[in-house]
């Protein structure tokens, strides 16, 4: 498939988007922007928390890991449906009982300013993180198979990119959102089911003689129990639940299109859906994966050295026109799904948890949008430049490395949470900041250190247990049961 033709459905997609970006931000003012008016359909957010969620690392990461690490990555799949009832039936009432709008407030109230911006802080920082490494995934892959042969440098094509979605999540923020991140989801999922297809009629399967071939394949084991390994099952698993509840549950990014449902029981049968559905979908993933390298090994194809490429070499460069026009469209869906609503979210934190813009009674509605704007623009700056330094220390699996930042940035979130929902004390709030910071720290020794200390002992995703569990120790170092603090909690 040539750059040209890439670029042109590329182009007629992000037309689409821009229509509906701009039938849904008519009239829309600031509680469109941050909560979509309350009116969002629980089965709109439902099903667009599917590509947000996916995003670029799982369309094209996850096929390429089978060769590494098999189904283990199922593992941590089947955890994040013990998260997400979590999610649904303890952190959801919480927000929708104290009306949050940034769910980072729900600390102020708890334990002061100082818990809130840290929390926000962590987030910011982790969701940067995170939107920069999946969006970097799926820039490199367009950069490499359109960019490159035109000599557009890589900085070009990212900005460009980012410049397309501010173009359409502006003005409308989450009431936009909701609504393109269900038309993306639906390419998403498209681009993975036809993908199957396409692969099988390459290699001359029909149904039967596909899932036969998957089953059979050395790829397809899905438990692994050597408990020194980061594959153990119950690392995984467990991993998975707290990885789910940190990134969705503990998520401004997530849970905001959640708080815009129009009722706390929209909400909860949203993500009960979205829960099932997610491990239904990341299980067709991985089947993809087994069928492209069993494909390369068919037909002799040199393996490319990063796993990430594997998927897009084929589509575009063997599997003919109709399956790269697939893989295009998919990647392109997970490409915008993954990153345009950080930009809002994240913009919805700093507005609310480090500026405090709710309780300021200087800006009127006028200013709040200059500034919310403004702030907008910011981020998207953050990110291009994020992603640049991505680019510079590059990384052979981006899958791994967004579970490995999840792991020592979420870990505070995870603990101050935990600490509000369980114990009744309070903290001294101007010392949460360095004690939210210590944690991080530790793990990362323990990390790197672990195999020449605990007998080749290798950390999984129980890494982030760990570190939300010596944040609760460091807030309970600075906790007491008698507070003389008069400011009102709510908890």
């Amino acid at each position: 498939m040539s750059p040209a033709a890439i670029l042109s459905c590329i182009a007629a997609y992000f037309c689409f988007l821009l229509a509906i970006a701009w039938f849904t931000s008519r009239n829309a003012n600031n509680d469109s922007y941050f909560l979509g008016n309350k009116a969002s359909p629980w089965y709109a957010v439902a099903f667009g928390m599917i590509g947000d969620s996916l995003s670029g690392v799982t369309f094209i990461s996850v096929p390429g890991s089978v060769g590494m690490s098999a189904f283990s990555y199922l593992q941590i799949v089947f955890g994040y449906v013990l998260g997400y009832a979590v999610i649904a039936f303890v952190l959801l009432p919480l927000y929708y009982r104290l009306n949050l709008t940034s769910i980072y407030s729900y600390l102020r109230g708890r334990f002061g300013a100082w818990s809130q911006r840290t929390g926000s802080a962590y987030f910011i920082l982790s969701r940067t993180l995170g939107a920069a490494a999946r969006l970097f995934l799926a820039a490199s892959v367009i950069q490499t198979f359109v960019f490159d042969a035109w000599g557009v440098p890589f900085w070009l094509s990212v900005a460009s990119i980012i410049g397309l979605m501010l173009a359409y999540t502006y003005k409308g923020g989450i009431k936009t959102l909701v609504w393109t991140d269900t038309f993306q989801s639906s390419f998403l999922l498209l681009g993975v089911g036809l993908s199957i297809w396409a692969i099988a009629r390459q290699l001359g399967l029909d149904w039967s003689g596909l899932l036969q071939v998957i089953n059979d394949s050395p790829n397809s084991q899905v438990l692994f129990w050597d408990a020194k390994e980061g594959t153990y099952f119950w690392k995984q698993f467990f991993g998975g639940a707290f990885i789910a509840i940190v990134m969705t549950g503990l998520d401004q990014n997530m849970m905001q299109k959640n708080l815009s449902c129009r009722s706390l029981r929209e909400a909860q049968i949203n993500m009960v859906s979205f829960s099932l559905v997610v491990v239904l979908v990341n299980l067709c993933f991985l089947a993809v994966g087994v069928l492209l390298y069993t494909y390369a090994s068919a037909k002799s194809v040199a393996l490319p050295t990063r796993t990430d490429h594997l998927f897009p070499m084929l589509a575009l460069q063997h599997l003919g026109t109709f399956a790269a026009v697939v893989f295009v469209l998919g990647l392109t869906a997970a490409t915008f799904s993954s990153a345009d609503s950080v930009l809002t979210t994240l913009t919805t934190s700093f507005l609310i948890d480090i500026l405090g813009t709710e309780q300021r009674k200087d800006l009127d509605e006028a200013r709040k949008t200059v500034l919310r704007n403004r702030i907008h623009v910011g981020f998207a700056v953050v990110l291009l430049l994020t992603i640049l330094v991505f680019q510079a220390v590059g990384t052979p699996s981006v899958i791994s490395a967004v579970l490995k930042l999840a792991n020592y940035t979420y870990g505070p979130l995870l603990g101050l949470f935990v600490f509000g929902l369980i114990c009744r004390r309070r903290v001294r709030d101007n010392w949460v900041p360095l004690v939210c910071g210590m944690p991080p720290i530790a793990c990362y020794l323990l990390d790197t250190n672990s195999k020449a200390w605990f007998n080749g002992y290798s950390f999984g995703n129980e890494l982030l247990i760990l570190n939300g569990l010596l944040t609760v120790a460091g807030l309970l170092a600075i906790s007491r049961i008698n507070d003389t603090d008069t400011e009102p909690r709510e908890w």
